[in-house]
């Protein structure tokens, strides 16, 4: 039987002819090219802005979820502070899960978190890291030799006048007493992902960056830590949009924050709360 005439057109087009094929060879064509448009029509998770530390553990859990038969949520990782500025813009998402109480505040000042659905989920903790091949090893603590095991070179961070992981690291190495001898030498990264690849790839021969970045990395070591007690407390807020009118965004934030979802995080390195 002959394929009907638009068929034919497309057959022709693709450089074969319908004389002799089969009415099934037609059906498999219609389905082939109905794809895109089923494609186009599977229902969309919800939309996570979250800070660029979270790529795998939050990878792992928007997985999980999707194993539980829901669409998986999208997820757009950056620093926290481009995330807020595209909030504030008005962008169209769903949730907002920060690296710092200041920027999701930043937000919730503008009344566009819904404030009983935040939650402080995470804690992290700062490293120093050094390319895997490095030999320098620090004991951290007040004036210990930064600025000289730098050299030359130059020390990777997120930007502290605006990122997150930044921000702790300043305040700590300026209570550690060594910030003057770097402050003149640093590789400022738009997030924390970008200055650990700094010193992944050799071209910062030292970064701070968050332990579970660093964990992430394969092309790093730890070379020291930073005290606790010498930067504000690290923590990651979540809360839902006030503008989210996705209707799996409240389940999705509550599969996040239960006992099964901190698991998840807990298995990245994260703290939980």
């Amino acid at each position: 039987m002959p394929l009907p005439s638009a068929f034919s057109a497309v057959m022709r087009r693709i450089g074969l002819h319908s004389t002799g094929l089969h009415l099934g060879a037609g059906l498999l064509l219609l389905a082939a090219l109905a794809l895109p448009a089923l494609a186009r029509a599977q229902p969309r998770g919800p939309l996570v802005l979250a800070a660029a530390s979270l790529q795998e553990a939050l990878g792992a859990a928007a997985d999980r979820w999707a194993a539980k038969g829901h669409a998986r949520p999208v997820l757009s990782l950056a620093g926290s502070s481009a995330l807020a500025r595209q909030i504030l813009a008005g962008a169209p998402a769903d949730l907002f899960f920060s690296a710092d109480e200041a920027w999701m505040d930043h937000v919730a000042q503008r009344k566009l978190i819904v404030p009983a659905s935040r939650a402080a989920l995470l804690t992290n903790r700062l490293v120093i890291v050094a390319p895997a091949a490095a030999r320098v090893r620090f004991q951290v603590r007040a004036g210990f030799p930064l600025a000289e095991a730098l050299g030359s070179g130059r020390l990777a961070l997120a930007d502290p006048d605006a990122v997150p992981a930044g921000r702790y690291a300043r305040e700590a190495l300026v209570r550690l007493k060594v910030w003057p001898g770097v402050q003149g030498k640093l590789a400022r990264a738009e997030n924390v992902r970008a200055a650990l690849a700094l010193v992944a790839r050799g071209a910062a021969p030292l970064g701070v960056v968050y332990a579970t970045d660093a964990r992430a990395q394969g092309g790093v070591r730890v070379v020291g830590w930073l005290p606790p007690e010498t930067h504000t407390p690290i923590i990651y807020p979540l809360a839902r949009l006030s503008t989210s009118t996705h209707p799996e965004a409240e389940p999705f934030r509550r599969f996040l924050v239960s006992d099964e979802g901190k698991a998840i995080f807990r298995q990245y390195g994260f703290g939980t709360r």
